[in-house]
């Protein structure tokens, strides 16, 4: 055990005292003891089984193999993922505990995203809600449901800052921005283990992908990801850190390459950044096989090198690819690695096993009839209400009227599978409640024409019909975007339209004359570009999930209202991607008086550079939402912005207040946003940053003042030699209901 170890479990001892630490699992010291003495006795077999994660890309399926139980009678596997069949997960933990040599419980593993039964909005849903309960709610819900079947152990959270819509999984991603994304990690960890590791309905968290997964060129999975260490500490490893913080017991390491190292063979990051900087003490899975994908990456020459790679770096399991269990005692023969280092990856291992209550209680608790449990049920709901953005509203279309007559149409208006999303393996379509199901269960005046089979769908066959429904009513409800295998891993888009013939139908509805409000749900922002100026109102559900029916009929009329706001910039093309709110100014930043559009060149123009700034010719400088915005049904105004000082000093807090009043006829909530920008800084510093979001509710006139508190720690950042602090100098500060907002002030740190 080396020194830095030695010291955390003798710090941990004397501050508590032989009180459970704050995860309510046995005392330290004695947890250290058991690893330690199961360490002296096991056999190296049995080690190396520890390191092993098997199973398949779904679920076990026929009768389990005779090899597979004689391996974990022989201690040969450590981890189990995708066994949903209890029967099989009940016997595989009998073997294990009874027949293998030690006794040493299994895990059991499985991808649950965003619910297991009950699912909730996808992850980036989640992230619009800004509501760090919706997404422990969910968490724990997920938890709950998935435990009776023997999981305790999730790959989720999915922490990767994504600025790149055409990525497939941003659908799984807290957005692109670090402050928030840090609150949402500390609160889907908190729900997924909930107060206890050792409560049967705990599920251990996966904090992943570590890390740049999101950043990766083009948008194209599993591609390359480039980022400085400035970026890496102030963008990508917030949210990261943040689950180390709140006890995330297993991290993740991501496909990608970061400046040239795989990150499941990167030391810097799992040992130096990871377990030296953070504290980690949980253990660390590869990817699905990207332990073996280190060779086409042409980091490892062979499966031996890469299983010498990364346990070298500090990876303590292999997800199904077998180089630990071929060449672990090849590589301590040749003294590539040492008894030692494989003993620090067993014990951490073992350390999460103990941390869980396995040993003592290591069989599932059925509890099976709390599957989509009206508690349950009333929560997705809820998550898709505070998690659906209201992007555009003409003349307050939005609330319709009780008795308004509506031309359903859309080829997601019921698809109770695709309402679902992405990573929903155990989600069940016969219990998805669909706007149509509503619809119907509500006695609304509607008539449904699908007009197109499914999103990809390009015939007009069916375009007739639903003119034809469309004529006869007073609104149309277009309910359209993705089906869900267009997001997620491996689905990335370069062009991120309405895909199929949807824009071509909007485009015909249109011309009947009658308001047209288009539901998207997708797995990413979809550019509305060619049919903006065709629909009346836009409201984003993402995803919605199981609940996403009754919530979208509460919205459309008004029994509630939309309350989510972006988490990430919507781009008008695809080809503004990348796009992000909190971006560098550049030594030319737009002067919008100057900006020339294309068309307004005139022809034969002289050579010149037309403003000289940084901006496209055809769709300007701005995205078609910026991060951060939403409207809801009612409306807000910001007071100017107060400051308790305009000079503060080192040990100093400064509080900001504005005053925000609805000036609406309804009650209403909106999202009070902070943002800050360093003027000059001794690297460049981005235009504003998020440092802080309350949501008010408020009644007609009423007034609120609200309070944000700024400390110097605020303020500071990494700078290129990854040095933690801040410069004195001049700060801007905004707050209202987006990231564009200009109600600012200025003060200066000295």
């Amino acid at each position: 055990m080396n020194n830095l170890k030695q010291h955390r479990i003798l710090l941990c001892i004397f501050s508590i005292l032989i009180i459970s630490c704050e995860t309510h699992t046995q005392p330290v010291d004695e947890i250290e003891t058991k690893v330690n003495e199961l360490l002296t006795t096991m056999s190296l077999d049995e080690k190396i089984g520890q390191l092993n994660l098997r199973g398949t890309s779904s679920r076990v399926k026929g009768e389990l193999p005779d090899s597979l139980k004689q391996a974990v009678r022989d201690g040969k596997i450590g981890a189990f993922l995708n066994v949903t069949n209890t029967a099989y997960v009940d016997e595989l933990q009998r073997i294990a505990v009874e027949e293998s040599p030690h006794k040493i419980p299994l895990i059991f593993a499985r991808d649950v995203i965003h619910g297991y039964k009950t699912i909730f909005p996808i992850p980036l849903g989640i992230a619009a809600s800004w509501d760090t309960e919706v997404a422990e709610n969910s968490s724990r819900i997920a938890a709950i449901e998935a435990s009776s079947f023997g999981i305790r152990w999730t790959f989720a959270p999915m922490l990767d800052i994504a600025r790149d819509s055409r990525w497939g999984r941003i659908a799984e991603s807290p957005g692109e921005d670090p402050f928030l994304a840090a609150k949402l990690s500390e609160a889907y960890i908190k729900g997924f283990q909930g107060k206890n590791l050792k409560d049967p309905t705990s599920m251990i968290a996966c904090a992943k992908h570590f890390i740049g997964y999101g950043a990766a060129i083009g948008g194209r999975d599993y591609n390359t990801a480039i980022i400085n260490d400035a970026l890496l500490r102030n963008v990508y490893l917030p949210p990261f850190k943040t689950a180390v913080e709140a006890g995330s017991q297993t991290f993740m390491t991501a496909f990608n390459e970061m400046n040239g190292i795989p990150a499941s063979g990167d030391k810097r990051l799992l040992t130096h950044i990871l377990r030296d900087e953070y504290n980690f003490d949980g253990f660390v899975v590869s990817d699905w096989d990207s332990v073996k994908e280190m060779i086409p990456h042409g980091f490892a020459e062979d499966l031996k090198h890469a299983a010498e790679i990364s346990l070298n770096a500090g990876l303590n399991m292999e997800m199904t690819s077998k180089t630990f269990e071929t060449y672990t005692k090849t590589l301590l023969d040749e003294g590539k690695i040492t008894i030692s280092q494989i003993d620090k990856l067993v014990g951490d291992i073992l350390r999460v096993k103990l941390k869980m209550g396995l040993f003592e209680n290591p069989y599932r608790e059925d509890k099976s009839s709390n599957l989509y449990a009206t508690a349950h049920l009333e929560k997705a709901k809820e998550a898709v209400i505070k998690s659906s953005v209201l992007l555009k509203n003409n003349q307050n279309i939005l609330p319709l009227a009780a008795n308004t007559k509506l031309a359903v149409i859309g080829p997601l208006a019921n698809q109770p599978r695709e309402q679902l999303g992405t990573w929903t393996f155990d989600g069940d379509g016969k219990f998805t409640q669909t706007p149509i199901h509503t619809f119907q269960s509500k006695n609304v005046t509607f008539n449904y024409v699908e007009g197109l089979s499914h999103s990809r769908d390009k015939s007009a066959a069916n375009f007739s019909k639903a003119m034809s429904v469309a004529k006869t009513s007073d609104v149309i409800i277009f309910i359209g975007g993705e089906e869900a295998i267009l997001s997620g891993e491996a689905h990335s888009r370069a062009d991120i339209n309405l895909p199929g013939a949807q824009e071509d139908l909007i485009k015909e509805l249109a011309k009947t004359g009658k308001p047209i409000v288009l539901i998207i749900m997708a797995g990413r922002p979809i550019t509305v570009g060619n049919i903006i100026n065709d629909v009346d109102a836009i409201l984003m559900t993402w995803h919605p999930g199981t609940m996403g029916g009754p919530a979208i009929y509460d919205m459309i009329f008004g029994e509630d209202e939309p309350q989510g706001r972006l988490p990430v910039t919507w781009p008008k093309m695809a080809g503004q991607l990348p796009l992000f709110y909190n971006h560098k100014n550049t030594g030319r930043p737009v002067i919008p008086e100057e900006f020339v559009q294309l068309d307004s060149i005139p022809i034969g123009a002289w050579q010149s550079s037309l403003g000289n700034t940084s901006h496209y010719l055809d769709v300007g400088y701005l995205p078609q939402y910026p991060f951060g915005y939403g409207l809801g049904y009612t409306s807000f105004s910001y007071g100017k912005i107060n400051l308790t000082d305009t000079i503060i000093s080192e040990n100093e807090e400064l509080i900001v207040s504005v005053k925000v009043t609805n000036t609406g006829e309804r009650a209403g909530s909106d999202i009070v946003q902070l943002y800050v920008q360093d003027v000059a800084g001794r690297i460049t510093r981005p235009v504003k940053e998020l440092k802080g979001f309350q949501k008010v509710t408020l009644q007609p006139n009423e007034t609120k003042t609200i309070h944000f508190t700024l400390t110097i720690d605020d303020l500071k950042y990494y700078d290129n030699q990854q040095q933690l602090s801040v410069e004195k100098g001049t700060f801007n500060v905004w707050v209202g209901a987006h990231s564009a907002t200009q109600n600012r002030a200025t003060f200066k740190y000295e």
